[in-house]
């Protein structure tokens, strides 16, 4: 490799040599046809400066040709790049990136850095679309592997009513919880949709969270937990229906997670131009690391717990973006073994551009 190196450089060194003789040859040459035709008397100092003169022109001109014609090529193979980038994009190829040495303030240059911006969008969005598929196929094999086993063993005539009436119920509570699934991925995709309808009205925020209290009394009550609700009268303009699933959802979340004689607190408050309202409890608790992910699709902060409690790891998900759709936003803080408090800011009124 070094000594074809070595060659290269000699035979550029060479070619320049041969470049620069040919130039001050010709601009000689030039010099002496200008001499002879207008027949001026100059000393042979100035005409031999005049030939270095045209030589240089000559040699500059030369040059300045040879590095359009590099440009050319240059502009050529880059327009060639971006088109086979182009085209492994469209066969769904997205870890294109292409590295062309060009200003980013030149158009051309813009064009190759929106192209590697669009291939890295779609690489991620090809990335969740797996992760997606993914878990859904998870989260389906499981319960239908319980169905598919417990139906089996409902075959076998030894079974006592005892087992059978076991195995039944097992099949039963999978079942439901197959349906809870694909109820949530279709209201998940319908909130995600442009055409998901979004009916603000004004209603008043306490007495939906109380309805909402009240119709989890059963399962409250079954723990005999503690519940303490405290709520301002308070009217919010928003779609009823989604935000009915927001405190569903959450409230729900407490009741599953706080041990039995557990406390759960609910609270409205205004502050400013918003509604505040925390739900605290002295559950579980999540962990630190698990509170960063817990409103992404089908996380679950512990697996094998959250599946024996039938949970799918998407109604977070759902909640975080009815709250997003209202303008407000959502937190969480919990300790391990001391319990959770989310806490939820929506706007009493809403601006014309939410959908």
């Amino acid at each position: 490799m070094k000594i074809k190196k070595f060659f290269r450089h000699m035979l550029g060194v060479l070619f320049f040599l041969i470049l620069l003789s040919a130039s001050f040859s010709a601009g000689y040459f030039v010099e002496r046809s200008v001499y002879k035709t207008f027949d001026f008397h100059l000393s042979d100092y100035l005409r031999h400066l005049i030939a270095l003169a045209f030589g240089f022109l000559i040699m500059g001109g030369v040059g300045y040709l040879f590095s359009l014609l590099a440009q050319s090529k240059h502009r050529r193979n880059y327009i060639q790049e971006v088109i086979d980038a182009l085209r492994k994009i469209s066969k769904g190829d997205f870890t294109v990136h292409l590295n062309l040495k060009i200003d980013k303030e030149h158009p051309f240059g813009q064009v190759v850095d929106h192209i590697n911006h669009m291939a890295k969008q779609l690489k991620q969005m090809e990335d969740m679309r797996q992760e997606f598929i993914s878990n859904v196929s998870h989260e389906i094999q499981s319960p239908l592997t319980s169905i598919s086993g417990f139906a089996r063993a409902l075959q076998h005539d030894q079974l006592s009513q005892e087992e059978r009436s076991h195995y039944l119920n097992i099949i039963e509570t999978e079942s439901i919880r197959l349906s809870k699934l694909s109820d949530n991925l279709l209201k998940l995709t319908s909130l995600e949709s442009t055409n998901h309808p979004f009916e603000r009205k004004s209603y008043y925020l306490d007495t939906q969270i109380r309805n909402i209290i009240l119709a989890c009394e059963v399962q409250w009550m079954e723990k005999e937990l503690d519940m303490d609700v405290s709520l301002d009268k308070l009217s919010i303009v928003g779609d009823e229906d989604l935000m009915s699933q927001v405190w569903t959802n959450l409230i729900h979340n407490s009741i599953k997670f706080t041990p039995k004689h557990g406390k759960i607190r609910v609270q409205l408050r205004q502050v400013d131009d918003k509604a505040v309202v925390k739900i605290i409890d002295n559950g579980i608790g999540i962990s630190k690391e698990d509170q960063i992910h817990v409103f992404e699709r089908f996380y679950k902060a512990d697996k094998a717990r959250e599946r024996s409690k039938g949970g799918s790891g998407l109604g977070l998900s759902i909640v975080k973006k009815i709250i997003d759709m209202h303008e407000g936003t959502i937190f969480v803080e919990s300790e391990e073994g001391k319990g959770t408090v989310f806490t939820i800011f929506i706007p009493i009124r809403l601006t014309q551009k939410t959908v």
